[in-house]
């Protein structure tokens, strides 16, 4: 079965039609770059490009770097404020001439796709499933059940909010090493850890691909910690999986 799945992030817009059999995309996934300002019609435009690049006409799943509840934005992060309030379903569907649309949290539906086919498939316990990029995504898993809308990376560290110190965008806009940012993310990891003694860490987002590069420079930290198994596809994935089960 295949439904399609589009990524909305604060610098790019992915997506593509998954195979929901095998838990990965279809076709090789199509990406825009996010407009700035990042408001609603200009990303709606974006996602019409990308699903009108396939061919697409059937049900849609989308993430969005906020908290959603009932299809609607409550917060915006990394993208334009006029986003709060927003009925994403509504707008997206509309856009794509009435298609079914499912939206929830970006970090979210990479967690559920993770933890159904990728680095957290069969684990028990508490799991936290973290997306490093534009900024810092948390998905919070107790026994596979997904607790929705964390939104860890804004909490308070070392007086910052801990994605503006931690994410992967900080590393390349601050040219910190591989050893610094690791430093900083240990000293997150560390904190997530005092509050919610996980027994698994996910580490996903487009910076997975170079776990080998910081990771095992990650010291002090109990809960294992691994890359995620669908690195950067994990968000569309998951989109998708949502989209089949609100079908």
């Amino acid at each position: 079965m295949q439904i399609f799945g589009v990524d909305i992030g604060g610098s790019g817009i992915k997506g593509a039609p998954v195979d929901l059999d095998r838990g990965d995309l279809a076709q090789e996934r199509h990406k825009v770059l996010t407009p700035h300002p990042a408001t609603p019609e200009g990303v709606v435009e974006c996602v019409h490009e990308v699903v009108e690049h396939f061919g697409w006409t059937g049900p849609v799943g989308a993430t969005f770097p906020g908290v959603i509840t009932d299809g609607t934005a409550r917060s915006a992060a990394n993208v334009d404020k006029s986003w709060i309030g927003t009925d994403i379903c509504r707008l997206v569907s509309d856009r794509l001439g009435g298609a079914p649309v499912t939206v929830l949290n970006d970090a979210d539906a990479a967690g559920v796709a993770e933890m159904h086919f990728g680095a957290g498939r069969g684990r028990t316990g508490t799991v936290i499933v973290l997306t490093l990029g534009t900024g810092i995504g948390s998905a919070v898993f107790t026994d596979g059940r997904l607790v929705p809308n964390t939104e860890l990376g804004h909490l308070e560290l070392d007086g910052h909010e801990a994605e503006k110190r931690a994410s992967s965008k900080i590393r390349e806009d601050e040219d910190l090493s591989w050893e610094q940012w690791a430093h900083r993310l240990q000293r997150y990891l560390a904190h997530l850890e005092m509050l919610f003694t996980p027994e698994l860490f996910v580490i996903g987002g487009g910076v997975s691909r170079k776990a080998h590069k910081f990771l095992p420079l990650i010291e002090g930290v109990k809960a294992e910690l691994v890359p995620a198994a669908l690195q950067n596809n994990a968000g569309i994935v998951g989109a998708a999986m949502a989209a089949r089960a609100t079908a």
